[in-house]
């Protein structure tokens, strides 16, 4: 089987890992309004997988092809999967994805603050249960590295990459460092906007709170881009997975202190 196979493959497994982690936590903030479904709780669930691991699907495979005509990739599971040696790769990323995601999630909670001080925040009195418990944000998190990368790196990015070096390219036949930071901003950007259904399922938001959403959820972007650019999608996911531990799971737990 050829590498690209077998990496969908994992990556179409941990995708649909992804959506089941996510589940309580999505429950625990769209509950109210999952109480008027017009099918069971469990139809609307299953329908909600299905749908998710088609789209992932699609994704993934659009995303692996893509990678390789424009050098973007997973170095570290190719490489197990061809049996080289990557134990010294993973560690050599392991500090940077960890220390760049927290500073991620710390400038995403700094960010919320300075907004605060504009007025923009979120009702909690109209949303109910804002802050899911923390072992549903751990679990979240999972969805947050795997399937958010896959979807907002690895196809998004590399496609508008790949956009971008059809119309131009280096001398020697790669992306320009110009296109691969506009697809950067631009898949942060829409990863920012990918936030929006979230807050409108829990809040009415005013211009302002969905300026501030877009924003604080688009500097993680960047830097999640720039690791998928330098390191590789591995180092993106532990960077996002790293980012989301911090606010869904360290936050809450020092909220509730």
């Amino acid at each position: 089987m050829k590498t690209e196979w077998k990496l969908f493959i994992i990556l179409l497994i941990a995708c649909i890992f992804g959506v089941i982690f996510v589940l309580p936590y999505t429950l625990t903030l769209q509950g109210e309004l999952l109480q008027n479904l017009p099918v069971p709780l469990y139809v609307f669930l299953a329908a909600q997988i299905i749908q998710s691991m088609i789209l992932f699907a699609v994704a993934i495979i659009i995303g692996l092809h893509l990678a390789k005509k424009v050098g973007l990739g997973l170095p570290i599971l190719e490489g197990w999967i061809e049996g080289r040696e990557v134990k010294s790769y993973l560690k050599s990323i392991l500090g940077i994805s960890i220390g760049l995601g927290i500073l991620a999630g710390i400038l995403i909670i700094g960010l919320d603050y300075l907004f605060s001080f504009a007025g923009v925040t979120i009702n909690v009195a109209q949303t109910g249960q804002l802050n899911p418990p923390a072992w549903q944000g751990f679990l979240s998190s999972f969805y947050g590295g795997i399937n958010e990368e896959i979807l907002l790196r690895l196809f998004l990015m590399t496609l508008l990459v790949w956009i971008f070096f059809k119309i131009k390219k280096t001398e020697d036949g790669k992306p320009t460092n110009a296109d691969m930071w506009l697809a950067i901003i631009l898949a942060a950007v829409i990863f920012g906007i990918g936030h929006l259904p979230t807050l409108l399922a829990i809040t009415t938001p005013s211009p302002l709170l969905i300026v501030r959403t877009i924003v604080i959820n688009c500097v993680a972007g960047i830097i999640f881009g720039w690791l998928y650019w330098k390191k590789g999608l591995e180092s993106a996911m532990i960077s996002h997975f790293s980012a989301d531990i911090v606010l869904h799971v360290i936050l809450p737990l020092i909220v509730v202190i």
